[in-house]
């Protein structure tokens, strides 16, 4: 059985994982000129529906 400190550490590092994961996927995605999908925007807390909207330069 693991420890609940051990556990709040591994919970830590899974969001790390989560959301750098997601974040190299939205860039990748955003750098070929496709649509991020709404899983990745939605763990960086970006709302699918008006990703469109957000302007570029």
């Amino acid at each position: 059985m693991t420890t609940p400190r051990k556990n709040k550490f591994l919970n830590a590092l899974d969001t790390f994982a989560t959301v750098f994961g997601s974040a190299a996927a939205v860039s990748a995605a955003v750098e070929a000129g496709r649509t991020p999908g709404s899983r990745h925007l939605r763990n960086l807390g970006i709302d699918p529906k008006n990703f469109n909207s957000i302007g570029r330069f």
